[in-house]
């Protein structure tokens, strides 16, 4: 058992694990993560649990994937009815304070925290709506998603970043009031916006990098990218057009990485002011509630399963971790309930029992064919999409399209689907059946479709959600948001 100490979670937006010194990129400037990886262990097969910003975050809050809580996509999300580790940790007597992005329905729902500073969730309680017609397969193109990436990144403002700023400022102000030791331990959760889209970086960080450095995407041409009908039918639906502009995608990429660069000063002014008020015995948490495509497979953003999407950096450092380690266990978000529990030396509540993750404290013991799940059912898909990895193998499985294979060992950029080899069939039938010993993959995309529909009917059905627009991204607290007219 480790014993009781504060603990900071710092969550991050759209960082794709690939984007960080600490995972092996040599451009991208991000020493703050870099000093904590350093200091602890880092995560290197870390996934969330659906590819999307809210049935991420319920699934970390919640301990549970989307199909067990019914938190599915962008418009359906936490309200605070399913227990989380935040209740737990709040109902044992622990200060749990957030600061920043949680995108759950509403302040006004009792999410567990003690106190949400500066809180932005989905707009009007409503979010994302239009994602709700792909149960009908009535979801109209995402106008807006496209010229999003290609006509607003690089040098400039944007409203996410000074939001950032308000969420360091507030979190350094909490940690200042609350340094005196206390009789329970506390839990601070900083959750910064960046580097979800627009990509506006300040002159000074953009002139950190050049054009000519920045890597394209491994997989990214017409020639070669997937011609999966389900990709083919995400890149319509995110207006995807055709990505052959190589200074585009480098121009793209360079204001990605300064966005994270961005984020990570603001990650270190945290960091060296809990050095100052010698906060030194706090564990400290490092993830991202999903990762970037950034061009990969000729897609931008997330809403799909690829590792670019689905891959998210992990890092966990503080007493009770040896620095400078790393682990190559597949771990999850829904791992984080059980772990910050044990950082808070709490017990399991009989109602968590049947929870699916460990905590990570205990990685060393996880076992080596451990599977990995994961799921999505949100914009851009006309069916549920599935993911079971075991070792080296990753099955991608989809209602109402082919099945995916991939050997991530020997394929790492998911080039070659296994699943259309006869070979491979043995394998692929091994997974499917593992797959569906931990889910009915039909009967759980016939009820998330049967709820998307009943929330439809709740805001006027098709004819009033497309003439209501669609929301390109969530603006922070007191912005107005940006709503894209449906033609």
């Amino acid at each position: 058992m480790v014993r009781a100490a504060n603990t900071v979670i710092f969550v991050s937006d759209n960082h794709a694990q690939s984007a960080a010194g600490c995972y092996g990129n040599s451009v991208i400037q991000t020493p703050a993560l870099d000093s904590l990886a350093a200091r602890g262990m880092r995560f290197d097969n870390a996934y969330c649990a659906s590819p999307l910003c809210c049935p991420s975050r319920a699934a970390l809050a919640t301990g549970r994937f989307p199909h067990e809580t019914g938190f599915v996509d962008n418009a359906i999300v936490y309200d605070g009815s399913v227990a989380s580790w935040m209740h737990r940790a709040r109902a044992a007597g622990c200060k749990v304070v957030s600061v920043g992005k949680l995108h759950f329905r509403s302040a006004a729902d009792d999410n567990g925290f003690s106190q949400e500073q500066i809180p932005m969730h989905i707009l009007d309680g409503r979010g994302g709506t239009t994602m709700l017609l792909r149960a009908t397969g009535e979801e109209p193109t995402n106008i807006g998603q496209w010229e999003l990436y290609t006509q607003h990144s690089g040098v400039g403002a944007s409203s996410y970043q000074q939001y950032d700023r308000d969420i360091t400022h507030n979190a350094i102000t909490w940690l200042r009031a609350n340094a005196q030791p206390q009789a329970k331990p506390w839990v601070l959760f900083v959750s910064y916006a960046s580097p979800h889209p627009p990509f506006r970086v300040p002159p000074h960080i953009d002139q950190l990098y050049t054009l000519s450095e920045m890597p394209l995407p491994q997989v990214f041409s017409a020639a070669v990218r997937s011609q999966h009908p389900a990709i083919t039918h995400l890149r319509k639906i995110m207006d995807t057009s055709v990505m052959d502009d190589e200074d585009t995608l480098r121009r793209i990429t360079k204001a990605y990485y300064g966005l994270i660069t961005h984020m990570d000063r603001q990650i270190g002014e945290v960091l060296g002011e809990m050095e100052a008020l010698e906060l030194l015995d706090c564990r400290i948490i490092y993830t991202s509630d999903h990762g970037e495509m950034l061009g990969n497979q000729g897609l931008f953003g997330k809403s799909c399963v690829f590792e670019g999407a689905l891959k998210v950096p992990l890092i966990l450092s503080g007493p009770d971790i040896v620095p400078g380690t790393s682990s190559d266990a597949l771990v999850s978000h829904v791992d984080l309930f059980p772990t910050l529990l044990d950082s808070l030396n709490l017990t399991v509540q009989p109602g968590d029992a049947d929870l699916q993750g460990r905590s990570l404290f205990n990685v060393s013991s996880f076992e080596r064919d451990r599977k990995l799940f994961a799921e999505y059912h949100a914009t851009g898909t006309t069916g549920g999409v599935f993911v079971l990895r075991q070792d080296r193998y990753k099955l991608i499985y989809h209602v109402g399209h082919p099945n995916e294979l991939y050997d991530l060992q020997a394929d790492p950029f998911e080039t070659v689907n296994l699943a259309e080899q006869q070979k491979h069939s043995a394998t692929l039938d091994h997974l499917i059946t593992v797959l569906k010993g931990l889910c009915n993959p039909e009967d759980h995309d016939r009820a998330v479709k049967q709820a998307q529909g009943k929330k439809a009917a709740e805001y006027g059905g098709r004819d009033a959600i497309v003439g209501s627009g669609t929301l390109v991204y969530t603006p922070p607290p007191g912005i107005k948001a940006e709503i894209t007219k449906i033609v």
